[in-house]
Protein backbone atom coordinates (compact mmCIF):
# COMPACT_ATOMS: atom_id res chain seq x y z
CA UNK A 1 0.00 0.00 0.00
CA UNK A 2 2.91 2.39 0.64
CA UNK A 3 4.00 2.06 -3.01
CA UNK A 4 0.50 2.96 -4.23
CA UNK A 5 0.33 5.99 -1.91
CA UNK A 6 3.73 7.23 -3.09
CA UNK A 7 2.64 6.98 -6.75
CA UNK A 8 -0.62 8.80 -5.99
CA UNK A 9 1.24 11.51 -4.04
CA UNK A 10 3.32 12.34 -7.12
CA UNK A 11 0.17 12.88 -9.21
CA UNK A 12 -1.50 15.22 -6.71
CA UNK A 13 -1.69 18.94 -7.50
CA UNK A 14 0.18 21.34 -5.23
CA UNK A 15 -2.90 23.56 -4.76
CA UNK A 16 -6.58 22.80 -5.27
CA UNK A 17 -9.57 25.21 -5.17
CA UNK A 18 -11.74 25.40 -2.06
CA UNK A 19 -15.09 23.84 -3.09
CA UNK A 20 -18.28 24.22 -1.05
CA UNK A 21 -21.70 22.72 -1.83
CA UNK A 22 -24.20 25.34 -2.99
CA UNK A 23 -21.65 27.68 -4.64
CA UNK A 24 -21.96 28.56 -8.31
CA UNK A 25 -18.65 27.94 -10.09
CA UNK A 26 -17.16 28.20 -13.56
CA UNK A 27 -15.00 25.15 -14.46
CA UNK A 28 -12.37 25.51 -17.22
CA UNK A 29 -11.83 22.10 -18.85
CA UNK A 30 -9.36 21.13 -21.58
CA UNK A 31 -10.90 19.28 -24.51
CA UNK A 32 -8.90 17.58 -27.27
CA UNK A 33 -10.39 17.46 -30.76
CA UNK A 34 -8.03 15.60 -33.05
CA UNK A 35 -4.67 17.40 -32.97
CA UNK A 36 -6.18 20.59 -31.51
CA UNK A 37 -6.85 21.43 -27.90
CA UNK A 38 -9.23 24.05 -26.51
CA UNK A 39 -10.71 25.12 -23.18
CA UNK A 40 -14.45 24.72 -22.53
CA UNK A 41 -16.22 26.50 -19.65
CA UNK A 42 -18.96 24.74 -17.68
CA UNK A 43 -20.90 26.92 -15.23
CA UNK A 44 -23.30 25.56 -12.61
CA UNK A 45 -24.03 24.83 -8.94
CA UNK A 46 -21.93 22.35 -6.97
CA UNK A 47 -24.33 19.58 -5.91
CA UNK A 48 -21.88 17.32 -4.11
CA UNK A 49 -18.20 16.83 -3.22
CA UNK A 50 -17.16 13.26 -2.54
CA UNK A 51 -14.13 11.04 -2.17
CA UNK A 52 -10.66 11.95 -0.95
CA UNK A 53 -7.06 12.10 -2.07
CA UNK A 54 -6.41 11.51 -5.75
CA UNK A 55 -9.98 10.23 -6.32
CA UNK A 56 -11.76 13.31 -4.92
CA UNK A 57 -14.53 14.56 -7.25
CA UNK A 58 -17.17 17.28 -7.40
CA UNK A 59 -20.41 17.36 -9.39
CA UNK A 60 -21.70 20.54 -11.06
CA UNK A 61 -25.35 20.90 -12.27
CA UNK A 62 -26.92 23.44 -14.62
CA UNK A 63 -30.14 23.83 -16.63
CA UNK A 64 -29.54 24.18 -20.37
CA UNK A 65 -32.70 25.15 -22.35
CA UNK A 66 -34.94 23.45 -19.80
CA UNK A 67 -32.80 20.29 -19.60
CA UNK A 68 -30.76 19.48 -16.48
CA UNK A 69 -27.08 18.70 -17.18
CA UNK A 70 -24.67 17.33 -14.56
CA UNK A 71 -20.92 16.81 -14.91
CA UNK A 72 -18.52 15.21 -12.46
CA UNK A 73 -14.88 16.39 -12.45
CA UNK A 74 -11.75 15.02 -10.78
CA UNK A 75 -10.19 17.78 -8.70
CA UNK A 76 -6.61 16.56 -9.32
CA UNK A 77 -7.15 15.89 -13.05
CA UNK A 78 -4.71 17.75 -15.37
CA UNK A 79 -7.66 18.42 -17.69
CA UNK A 80 -9.26 20.72 -15.08
CA UNK A 81 -7.25 23.90 -15.54
CA UNK A 82 -8.99 26.15 -13.00
CA UNK A 83 -12.23 26.65 -11.06
CA UNK A 84 -13.61 30.19 -10.63
CA UNK A 85 -16.11 31.15 -7.92
CA UNK A 86 -19.08 33.10 -9.36
CA UNK A 87 -21.63 33.15 -6.52
CA UNK A 88 -21.70 32.09 -2.85
CA UNK A 89 -24.88 30.15 -2.00
CA UNK A 90 -26.52 28.94 1.21
CA UNK A 91 -26.74 25.19 1.73
CA UNK A 92 -27.64 23.15 4.80
CA UNK A 93 -27.02 19.76 3.22
CA UNK A 94 -23.96 17.91 1.91
CA UNK A 95 -25.84 16.67 -1.20
CA UNK A 96 -28.32 18.93 -3.02
CA UNK A 97 -30.26 16.25 -4.89
CA UNK A 98 -33.56 18.09 -4.32
CA UNK A 99 -32.58 20.61 -7.02
CA UNK A 100 -33.21 17.94 -9.66
CA UNK A 101 -36.97 18.11 -9.05
CA UNK A 102 -37.16 21.91 -9.26
CA UNK A 103 -37.54 24.26 -12.22
CA UNK A 104 -36.57 27.89 -12.80
CA UNK A 105 -35.52 30.04 -9.82
CA UNK A 106 -36.35 27.22 -7.38
CA UNK A 107 -33.54 25.16 -8.93
CA UNK A 108 -30.96 27.62 -7.54
CA UNK A 109 -29.62 28.11 -4.03
CA UNK A 110 -30.12 31.36 -2.13
CA UNK A 111 -27.20 33.79 -2.35
CA UNK A 112 -25.28 34.89 0.75
CA UNK A 113 -25.58 38.67 0.89
CA UNK A 114 -22.28 40.47 1.54
CA UNK A 115 -20.14 37.37 0.99
CA UNK A 116 -16.74 37.97 -0.62
CA UNK A 117 -16.14 36.27 -3.95
CA UNK A 118 -12.56 35.02 -3.60
CA UNK A 119 -10.85 32.11 -5.33
CA UNK A 120 -9.33 30.45 -2.26
CA UNK A 121 -6.90 27.56 -2.63
CA UNK A 122 -5.93 24.69 -0.34
CA UNK A 123 -2.24 23.69 -0.25
CA UNK A 124 -1.93 19.91 -0.66
CA UNK A 125 1.82 19.68 -1.36
CA UNK A 126 4.54 22.21 -0.58
CA UNK A 127 6.47 23.63 -3.52
CA UNK A 128 10.05 22.40 -3.83
CA UNK A 129 11.54 25.91 -3.76
CA UNK A 130 13.60 25.45 -0.56
CA UNK A 131 16.70 23.81 -2.11
CA UNK A 132 18.14 26.90 -3.88
CA UNK A 133 17.82 28.89 -0.63
CA UNK A 134 20.11 26.42 1.20
CA UNK A 135 22.79 26.79 -1.50
CA UNK A 136 22.85 30.56 -0.99
CA UNK A 137 23.31 30.14 2.78
CA UNK A 138 26.34 27.89 2.25
CA UNK A 139 28.10 30.51 0.10
CA UNK A 140 27.92 33.22 2.81
CA UNK A 141 30.92 32.01 4.94
CA UNK A 142 33.21 32.06 1.87
CA UNK A 143 32.43 35.75 1.36
CA UNK A 144 33.27 36.53 5.02
CA UNK A 145 36.77 34.99 4.73
CA UNK A 146 37.45 37.06 1.63
CA UNK A 147 36.48 40.25 3.48
CA UNK A 148 38.75 39.54 6.49
CA UNK A 149 42.03 39.68 4.45
CA UNK A 150 41.92 43.39 3.52
CA UNK A 151 41.18 44.27 7.20
CA UNK A 152 44.56 42.82 8.25
CA UNK A 153 46.34 44.92 5.59
CA UNK A 154 44.66 48.07 6.88
CA UNK A 155 45.91 47.36 10.43
CA UNK A 156 49.50 46.87 9.20
CA UNK A 157 49.41 50.17 7.31
CA UNK A 158 48.14 51.95 10.43
CA UNK A 159 51.06 50.53 12.48
CA UNK A 160 53.64 51.73 9.94
CA UNK A 161 52.13 55.20 10.02
CA UNK A 162 52.37 55.30 13.82
CA UNK A 163 56.09 54.44 13.69
CA UNK A 164 56.72 57.24 11.19
CA UNK A 165 54.96 59.76 13.41
CA UNK A 166 57.02 58.84 16.51
CA UNK A 167 60.44 59.70 14.92
CA UNK A 168 60.00 63.49 14.73
CA UNK A 169 59.23 63.56 18.48
CA UNK A 170 62.79 62.38 19.30
CA UNK A 171 64.24 65.18 17.15
CA UNK A 172 62.19 67.76 19.06
CA UNK A 173 63.69 66.52 22.34
CA UNK A 174 67.18 66.80 20.91
CA UNK A 175 66.54 70.41 19.92
CA UNK A 176 65.36 71.21 23.43
CA UNK A 177 68.65 69.92 24.87
CA UNK A 178 70.62 72.12 22.49
CA UNK A 179 68.66 75.17 23.54
CA UNK A 180 69.34 74.53 27.23
CA UNK A 181 73.19 74.54 26.79
CA UNK A 182 73.57 78.27 26.06
CA UNK A 183 71.63 79.06 29.27
CA UNK A 184 74.40 77.44 31.35
CA UNK A 185 77.04 79.55 29.57
CA UNK A 186 75.02 82.73 30.25
CA UNK A 187 74.90 81.90 33.94
CA UNK A 188 78.71 81.51 34.13
CA UNK A 189 79.29 84.90 32.47
CA UNK A 190 76.96 86.62 34.94
CA UNK A 191 78.82 84.99 37.83
CA UNK A 192 82.13 86.27 36.48
CA UNK A 193 80.74 89.80 36.18
CA UNK A 194 79.54 89.69 39.80
CA UNK A 195 82.95 88.53 40.96
CA UNK A 196 84.68 91.35 39.08
CA UNK A 197 82.31 93.90 40.65
CA UNK A 198 83.01 92.53 44.14
CA UNK A 199 86.75 92.75 43.57
CA UNK A 200 86.44 96.33 42.40
CA UNK A 201 84.39 97.25 45.49
CA UNK A 202 86.97 95.55 47.72
CA UNK A 203 89.84 97.53 46.12
CA UNK A 204 87.97 100.82 46.59
CA UNK A 205 87.38 100.07 50.28
CA UNK A 206 91.05 99.24 50.80
CA UNK A 207 92.08 102.57 49.36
Amino acid sequence: MDIIKSIEHEQLKNKIPELKVGNTVRVHVRIKEGNKERIQVFEGIIIKVQGGGLNQTFTVRKNSYGVGVEKTFLIHSPLVEKVELVRVGKARRAKLYYLRDRIGKAAKTREKIGARIEDKEIVVKEDLAEEPVEEVVEEVPAKETAVEEPKAEVKEEAKTEEVKVEKPKKEEKAEEVKVEEPKKEEKTEKAKEKETKKEEKAEKENK
